[in-house]
């Protein structure tokens, strides 16, 4: 389940700030105020200011890449803080001023349209913005290409000439373009088709066509896109002369139906979905020649079903194959000229093999890996096999290896710092960043971009330097937040949870036992206690709202090593609730004359959705009321790769899959002496990757036993919503439920 950047609210913001994920839609104390900017926005309710702004996204730099050796910065922002349409631009390193490069208000004559296809494809990467979204550039920096409106564009970046690809007869809309590593060619997507247009001269042809209506060439597959973080199915030969193409048959996929019950007249829409137990897509890799030869890279397709990494470098291409139940796998090289492949390392884990970006890579000096250290607990890079990084130092993913080492983005024993390391082919190790704060960077030659966000400052900041020396600052258009949250980072109890602890603004110590609020994610993939002041904006609106929230990432959640993650095998349920009320009595103990533990309450989106209404029903002597969007209730209904990665197979281990359902625990009755929790559930209609019929599950369940509980049906709604009346009065909505249930003074 790729994890939902907010706790209580549908994702409404694109997962690529290259820094951290974002909270949901934020609020203050004093709701109706004004919106202090000069964007139209003046007078806004918070809840409203923050949709508008995609959680105070909007105006400020993201997708920052450093081109070829340096000579520019590109990087994609939108013209204000409440403006959703991105516009790619450049930071020129010799003069120090930024260049529009692509304003699709300049590019395009009518709106922006967008095929059903981009949709779904967006909703797969969490994407909710409009215009220049993303882009990709050649090795040298000399050419970027974006996608936009159905047609693929060039941006000649010395120049500044921006192209529009012709679409040949045919084609409707083009997806996914991607220029060569010579700058010469782009690949697209197009209708089930791979084609390659030539950007001297135009020439167009289709590389692969579909030969049935369930295939595919060149896109990844549902579980790639949304659980392997796998977004691309094809990808480029140094030489740009080849193409290694992803064919996907979805025809052993089970169709489901998506309708939209506010609209009868709609016609369902056939969704492919591999529930867990069912069968997946059938996934080939094959080597296409420019001049037409197609090649097969074989290998035993039942043994090793996903394709889960492909890399091609200088030294070799590369791919990571598991097994179904994700204990088993290899990586393998690719012979550019007859397609075989051959085993460079088996994989093996007793409990599941973690993915990670950046890697497998294959370098002139050996294969680049992660492996998980179990003496050490450690995640560490490994050359053949062998550990270059240090014990302790939990590597989350590659950034770039080069002559003088790799670059790595990690975090030691405080997940919530998350910095850049450099790790010499030596074995030395070096941070780059400040041991406080949440950093990335992009490199190119002696060029740095590197993008920092703190507790003390709004929102992120990149900076440029070149050979060490500063040139500046990408600018910011952004509106701030008209919040300040006020985190108190602590870990909690035994097991030293990662916890986030928030009081309303001007609350005075002992004045107050005020009711709690806990706010997780919770599952794995999400962390949402980070040394990022916007990652708390929705907590502290709550905490403004007569509440001491609290945030607490348990064991599952990244950065706390490779034991911590994986102790959720087969105990979703057992363990991350656990942990959440092991975080809720430290804090009580912490702050005995603050909060008060016979108010509690807890909300949550997606995994956290689950967690929320996991607490009213499993700890009801606990949790008094919940808010539960979109919750994952029976995981017999969600897909293959995440759920047995975690459950393993629902026909092997079926009591796995009951102990972990929220479905039976509807009929459990209420010991002697505890009052029936308030559930409030919330769930978009036309949902694709949670559909809602995890909701309807658990609300007949609750009504066949006679259990309270509410449900609010989000019309037109997917598993994100960029609709910011929804987003505004959606929260409102909670926070009222949550004071009703909570008794909080007005």
């Amino acid at each position: 389940m790729a994890a939902a950047e907010d706790s209580t609210a549908p994702d409404t913001t694109a997962a690529t700030d290259p820094v951290a994920t974002d909270p949901a839609a934020t609020d203050s104390a004093a709701p109706d105020s004004a919106a202090p900017d000069s964007t139209g926005s003046a007078g806004l309710s918070f809840p409203r200011l923050s949709a508008r702004t995609q959680r105070f996204t909007l105006g400020e730099p993201r997708n920052v890449q450093v081109a070829g050796t340096g000579e520019r910065v590109l990087f994609v922002r939108t013209a204000s803080g409440t403006d959703r349409t991105g516009v790619l631009w450049s930071f020129e390193c010799d003069s120090g001023a930024e260049r529009v490069l692509a304003d699709p208000a300049a590019l395009l004559t009518g709106g922006e349209q967008l095929s059903a296809a981009e949709r779904a494809r967006r909703e797969r990467s969490r994407e909710s913005g409009a215009g220049v979204t993303s882009y990709q550039l050649d090795n040298a920096g000399t050419v970027a290409v974006f996608a936009l409106s159905g047609s693929a564009w060039s941006c000649d970046l010395a120049t500044g000439e921006v192209t529009e690809l012709p679409r040949p007869a045919g084609v409707d809309a083009v997806m996914d373009p991607r220029v060569d590593p010579t700058g010469s060619r782009v690949g697209y997507l197009a209708g089930g088709s791979l084609r390659v247009a030539e950007l001297a001269g135009g020439a167009d042809r289709a590389l692969a066509e579909p030969d049935a209506d369930t295939i595919t060439w060149g896109a990844a597959e549902f579980v790639a896109a949304e659980e392997m973080d796998r977004h691309h199915g094809f990808w480029w030969s140094p030489d740009g002369q080849r193409l290694l193409a992803q064919r996907t048959d979805e025809a052993p996929v089970p169709v489901w139906q998506l309708a939209d019950p506010a609209d009868p007249s709609a016609t369902p829409v056939p969704h492919r979905y591999p529930v867990a137990g069912s069968t997946d897509a059938e996934v080939t890799l094959w080597l296409l020649d420019l001049d037409g030869r197609r090649t097969q890279v074989a290998w035993d397709t039942a043994a090793y079903p996903y394709l889960t990494r492909v890399s091609w470098t200088d030294a070799g291409a590369v791919i990571q194959l598991l097994s179904r139940d994700q204990r088993r796998g290899l990586i393998g090289r690719i012979d550019p000229d007859s397609g075989a492949l051959s085993t460079l390392t088996e994989l093996s884990d007793d409990v599941w093999i973690e993915l990670a970006p950046g890697v497998p890579q294959l370098t002139d000096r050996g294969l680049l890996t992660l492996l998980d250290d179990a003496a050490s607990d450690t995640r560490r890079l490994a050359l053949d096999g062998r550990p270059l990084s240090p014990v302790g130092l939990q590597v989350r993913a590659v950034v770039r290896a080069g002559d003088d080492g790799i670059l790595v983005r990690g975090n030691g024993s405080d997940p919530s710092a998350i910095g850049v390391y450099r790790i010499g082919w030596d074995t030395s190790a070096q941070q780059l960043t400040p041991e406080s704060g949440v950093h990335a960077v992009s490199v190119g030659g002696d060029t740095v971009a590197t993008s920092s966000a703190d507790l003390d400052s709004d929102g992120i900041t990149v900076s440029i330097s070149r050979g060490g020396e500063p040139l500046g600052t990408l600018e910011r258009r952004g509106i701030e937040a008209p919040l300040m949250p006020r985190p108190t980072l602590l870990r909690a109890g035994e097991r030293r949870i990662p916890t986030a602890v928030l009081f309303p603004t001007g609350h005075r110590p002992g004045s107050e036992r005020l009711p709690v609020l806990m706010a997780p994610y919770g599952g794995p993939h999400g962390q949402l206690v980070q040394q990022h002041r916007r990652m708390f904006l929705q907590a502290q609106f709550l905490a403004d709202q007569g509440f001491c929230v609290i945030v607490a990432d348990g064991r599952g959640t990244p950065g706390g090593g490779p034991a911590w993650e994986k102790s959720i095998r087969d105990a979703f349920a057992e363990v991350t609730l656990a942990d959440q009320v092991a975080a809720l009595e430290a804090v009580a103990g912490q702050y005995p004359d603050d909060i008060d533990p016979a108010r509690v309450g807890i909300l949550g989106w997606s995994y956290g959705g689950y967690l929320s209404a996991l607490a009213v029903l499993d700890r009801p002597d606990v949790f008094n009321a919940a808010v539960a969007g979109a919750p994952v209730t029976e995981w017999r209904l969600y897909d293959t790769f995440y759920t047995e990665r975690y459950l393993g197979h629902p026909g092997q281990q079926p009591q796995v899959y009951d102990a972990n359902s929220l479905l039976p625990l509807a009929s459990r009755p209420l010991a002697p002496g505890v009052a029936e929790p308030e559930l409030l559930i919330l769930h978009g209609m036309v949902d694709d990757n949670v559909v809602v019929a995890h909701t309807l599950q658990l609300s007949s369940a609750l009504l066949a036993a006679g259990r309270r509980h509410a449900v609010i049906p989000l019309t037109g709604v997917t598993h994100m919503t960029p609709q910011e009346i929804v987003a505004e009065n959606l929260l409102r909505l909670q926070v009222d439920f949550l004071r009703r249930a909570l008794a909080v003074d007005a």
